[in-house]
């Protein structure tokens, strides 16, 4: 099977998985993310093929939404790989990109070593995701999903979460921005990605001061 057949049989894939989805973790998102990918990497010497299908792949069974259980993606991913004649070193550099790509993976200390060109690439398009007028708004719509109160001054946020901590935070979805959206603009990997990331990391901050502005009465 050659490789546009295969990315062409995935998005087919993937849209079905992620039909019913919550808002910010649908098809839209994962379409939100190849394209950023696709834009990050034409100045990036890396497979277009494998950040194609890490792109595609890896929200296919976000563990929040499974328990916390972080083996379901990779499952899923290697069976629909697998059925699609992808080869072997293919396979595996996807599934490390999904098992690797999430911030949360970044507060533990007790992580595997795994990084690649095409890691990173995936990683910059889907922290833009979470930035920005999008993110903003994938970050509420999240909040309301699991009914979390949008902002309480008595809760503050907690900049030194574990990786537990992090799961199982019930903290009101303001304290996301400074928990992990403010955060990302200095994780960036690539070149494009830090610039991209400027601009939407500068559209929270306004947003933000306009909020606490409201809050407080001043506007």
């Amino acid at each position: 099977m050659n490789k546009n057949t295969i990315i062409e049989n995935t998005i087919k894939f993937v849209k079905k998985e992620l039909k019913n989805a919550e808002g910010g973790h649908d098809w839209f998102h994962i379409e939100r993310v190849y394209k950023n990918a696709l834009l990050i990497a034409k100045k990036e010497d890396v497979d277009i093929f494998i950040v194609s299908l890490g792109a595609l792949l890896h929200d296919i069974a976000d563990p929040k939404f499974y328990l916390g259980d972080e083996s379901v993606g990779p499952k899923m991913a290697t069976e629909f790989l697998k059925n699609q004649n992808a080869d072997y070193d293919t396979i595996t550099h996807v599934i490390n990109i999904i098992k690797h790509i999430s911030y949360k993976n970044s507060l533990s200390s007790d992580k595997e070593k795994f990084t690649s060109k095409e890691l990173q690439v995936v990683q910059d398009a889907d922290r833009l995701d979470a930035i920005g007028a999008i993110g903003i708004a994938r970050c509420f719509n999240y909040g309301g999903f699991k009914n979390r109160v949008l902002y309480d001054p008595e809760i503050l946020p907690n900049l030194t979460m574990t990786k537990e901590e992090y799961k199982n935070s019930n903290a009101p979805t303001i304290n996301h921005f400074y928990e992990k959206l403010l955060l990302l603009k200095d994780k960036m990997n690539t070149d494009s990605g830090k610039q991209i990331a400027l601009e939407r990391h500068l559209f929270m901050e306004t947003f933000l001061k306009q909020f606490y502005e409201e809050c407080n009465g001043d506007k």
